[in-house]
């Protein structure tokens, strides 16, 4: 997105596979427009491996956008779906007993957007990754009408996964409006060189780059981002 325009009130953040830094990337997104003075908040209205805590089940990617929020929302709010078991939404909600459903996103999201300029939602795994039997994320996507960002993992077949990625997202009705890359491999071979041949290639605005930097404070990665 060009320097100078209006940032979107909410956008969803989806990935080429899971485990390649949509946390990362939200949390640095989140304070890179807190930096521009907006009030954002994350938000992860599915969230798999929670555990339980004195106040109540809880998950680190949610808690992490929930530090990286200002102001910082409730907890039930930001996590709608708070699930024990680290596997697939579909399967951890079948072992919870829950069933998946658009009403309470679509109330949470409200109670969130009520209290921010713009509110950051992260998706689980990658895009295709369903959240139930009957419901995927281009359902959540277009109930709450968000523009998705993609974050790329930098890594061998990250351009393959990139490429299919933003297909199906646009295939699906949505609109991408951008995309992150992200250091998910140190020992990737001519980095550079993919990152160019990335950004030739997907007909999106590339937001920019963030370096592999595990444990680093997310305030400071939002430099490396161009809104």
């Amino acid at each position: 997105m060009s320097q100078g325009l209006a940032f979107p009130p909410a956008v969803y953040i989806t990935g080429t596979d899971t485990g390649i830094g949509k946390t990362f990337s939200s949390c640095a997104l989140l304070h890179a427009l807190r930096q521009r003075g907006l009030r954002a908040v994350g938000m992860k209205p599915v969230a798999s491996g929670c555990e339980m805590t004195p106040e109540g089940l809880r998950n680190e990617d949610a808690a992490a956008l929930r530090a990286a929020s200002d102001p910082v929302p409730a907890y039930a709010d930001l996590n709608p779906y708070a699930l024990p078991e680290p596997l697939a939404p579909e399967l951890a909600a079948a072992d919870a007993g829950v069933t998946l459903a658009l009403p309470p996103i679509e109330a949470a999201f409200a109670r969130l957007r009520a209290q921010a300029n713009t509110v950051v939602v992260e998706g689980v795994g990658g895009w295709l990754a369903p959240l139930s039997a009957t419901l995927d994320q281009s359902h959540l996507v277009h109930a709450l009408q968000l523009p998705v960002v993609l974050v790329v993992g930098l890594r061998l077949g990250c351009i393959n996964h990139a490429r299919l990625s933003l297909e199906a997202i646009t295939t699906a009705g949505a609109t991408c409006i951008g995309w992150i890359a992200n250091e998910v491999d140190p020992q990737m071979a001519r980095i550079d060189e993919n990152v160019g041949m990335l950004r030739e290639r997907l007909p999106v605005p590339y937001w920019g780059r963030l370096p592999y930097a595990p444990g680093s404070d997310p305030a400071q990665l939002a430099q490396h981002l161009s809104l």
